[in-house]
Order: structure tokens, then C-alpha cells, then sequence
């Protein structure tokens, strides 16, 4: 059993005087950072200039070079892309990263994949919400806060856990409970999540049942319905009262059906690729990959989105959500 933090668990004085530079100011690097700043964590903000460098400004935070922030700050917190990480660091930071600073991050990934490779005498922690960033944000503002993760990958000053703990109430994590677990073991699981279940399975289950019903001459306007729109409400039950809260409000027919079809769709073949998936992630296979497509200009992605976008799914989808707009 992993060991859950709450409130009571902090000791949030250890961020007394300390400068927190939070490295980014995207979707999360905005959520977090005010988050910690309407807990009265001194903040500041690390960015190149352009849109995110003026909206932070704009947030009202004091807003430098992220070489500036880094050498001024306590607390280095990196929420930038992944892929990115090491040659930020490399450039703009490691000169800044003495005895006594402390290296964080939201995701292990380049940690992990060595892509940053922090001097031994600074700590070296993991503070990540279990949550998107609106919801991070929205849910801190109701007086709450989403579940988060914590990890300490360096230990040297025998205070790593409690600045990451520190954080995480900051952010709201430990109001719901914030759960320890190693670089490793974050790293993995969310990669593999995200490219099994959560967006490479999801997605391409939503697609080809679709591309199926399309084929076989049914609307697409009901097939975007029965294959997209509605997965959002299953969920929805799952998340609230888990699998079998769900089964017991949707019809038999759907219950009937989910253990009839399902196990024919999701064979032995299946799990036997995502233990492939698995093993490539944790190999770095799938790291080197991103890290490559990156160096390339991300061709693939550019490729892949152009695909998507004019995709029948996305344009019908695009029909269907209009419906539910006010006029």
C-alpha cells in the first residue's frame, strides 16, 4: 500500500523565505504557480518571452529569464514540455543548481530518461497533481484541491519530502490526499496510461467503432453519439462510483453486452501488446523516440494532427458539439 499524505502531514513553515521559480507558464505552470501564490509562496516565473511570458505579468507575478529565475530561486519547478528538459536545464539552468537548491518537477521523465542529470548535492523531488490543469486550479479554488503525487529522487539535505509535501499542500494536493511513490513508478505508469488506455487506446477505440459504423452506411452524426459523445458519461458514472456503480445504473442490455463483446474486443493479444508497450517504456525505447521526433521538428505529430483534423470524426464531432452551445 502506498502512503497517503494529508494537511495535518505538513509542516509548510519549511517554505518560509524561500523563493519558488516555477520554469513555464502553460496550462499547468499557470494552475500550479498561483495556486502556491494564494497559499503566500513567494513565486516567480521563468520564461522565454511571448504569450505565456505576458500572461504571467498580466497574473501579476514577477516574471524573468528563466537563467534569472533559476539563479534566484530556492526552488526550481519545471513544468515545461518533456522533450525539452534537457536542453533547457542544460542552458539556462544547471549553472544555477548549487548546494542547498532544490530541483522539482511535475513528471519523472527526464529524470528518469537522464535527460537531466542534477548535481548530487541537491535535493530532487516530484510534486504532480493527479488532475488537468483547469481542474487543478478549479477545484483549489472550492476550497479543495485534486489528489496529487509526491517523489524525492535526492535526498542530500534530509528535507526533500518535506518541500515537496509543502508544495503540494501549497497547491491543495494533500486537502485530498497526496500519494508517495518513486520517479520510476510515476514515469511508467503514466506513460503507459496515457498510451494505452487513457489517449493511444481510447482514441483509437473511438475512431475505428466510428470508422465501423460509417462504413457499414449508419450517420455519422449517431455513430459520433454512440462511439464519442457518450463515453464522457460512462466515465462519469466510473469516476463517481466506480465500474460497478455504473453497470448498475446503465441498462442490462449494456451490462449484458460490456461482458458478452468486451473480453472479444480486449483479448489475450491485446494485453499481451500492452505488456510490449510496457517494456518499451520502461527500456527508454519510447523516450528516445519523443526525444528524436523532437530534434526532427516533430514531423510526426504535424503529420498526425493535419490527419486528425480532417478526419469525419472531427468534423462531425465538430456539428455535434455546436448542438449543445446556446444560441
Amino acid at each position: 500500500m502506498v502512503k497517503i499524505f494529508h494537511d495535518s502531514d505538513v509542516d509548510e513553515s519549511i517554505l518560509k523565505g524561500k523563493i519558488v521559480a516555477v520554469i513555464g507558464y502553460g496550462n499547468q505552470g499557470s494552475a500550479q504557480a498561483l495556486c502556491m501564490k494564494d497559499s503566500d509562496i513567494h513565486v516567480i516565473i521563468g520564461s522565454i518571452k511571448g504569450k505565456a511570458y505576458n500572461k504571467a505579468i498580466t497574473d501579476n507575478f514577477e516574471v524573468m529569464s528563466i537563467s534569472e529565475a533559476a539563479d534566484k530561486a530556492d526552488i526550481i519547478h519545471m513544468l515545461l514540455p518533456d522533450e525539452i528538459h534537457g536542453q533547457i536545464f542544460k542552458n539556462n539552468i544547471a549553472k544555477h543548481m548549487k548546494k542547498g537548491k532544490v530541483f522539482s518537477c511535475s513528471h519523472g521523465f527526464s529524470i528518469v530518461y537522464k535527460q537531466i542529470l542534477p548535481p548530487e548535492d541537491i535535493d530532487v523531488i516530484m510534486v504532480a497533481p493527479k488532475g488537468v490543469a483547469t481542474k487543478v486550479r478549479e477545484t483549489f479554488l472550492t476550497g479543495f484541491g485534486v489528489p496529487g503525487l509526491i517523489a524525492v529522487h535526492q535526498n542530500p539535505s534530509g528535507k526533500a519530502k518535506d518541500f515537496g509535501l509543502a508544495m503540494a499542500k501549497a497547491m491543495g494536493f494533500t486537502r485530498a490526499g497526496c500519494l508517495e511513490c518513486t520517479f520510476e513508478q510515476e514515469t511508467y505508469e503514466d506513460l503507459f496510461a496515457e498510451q494505452n488506455v487513457i489517449c493511444g487506446g481510447c482514441v483509437d477505440l473511438m475512431i475505428t467503432g466510428f470508422e465501423v459504423l460509417t462504413e457499414a452506411g449508419y450517420p455519422p452524426e449517431m455513430a459520433y453519439f454512440e462511439c464519442v459523445h457518450e463515453l464522457k458519461l460512462i466515465v462519469d458514472l466510473i469516476s463517481k462510483g466506480g465500474i460497478q456503480k455504473m453497470n448498475e445504473i446503465i441498462s442490462n442490455t449494456a451490462e449484458y453486452g460490456e461482458y458478452y463483446n468486451g473480453p472479444k474486443i480486449i483479448t489475450s493479444d491485446v494485453k499481451a501488446r500492452m505488456k510490449e508497450s510496457l517494456k518499451r517504456i520502461e527500456s527508454g525505447e519510447f523516450a528516445q523516440k519523443l526525444i528524436d521526433e523532437n530534434r526532427k521538428g516533430i514531423p510526426t505529430l504535424i503529420a498526425k494532427r493535419k490527419y486528425l483534423a480532417e478526419h469525419l470524426i472531427e468534423k462531425t464531432g465538430k456539428r455535434i458539439r455546436d448542438m449543445f452551445e446556446k444560441k
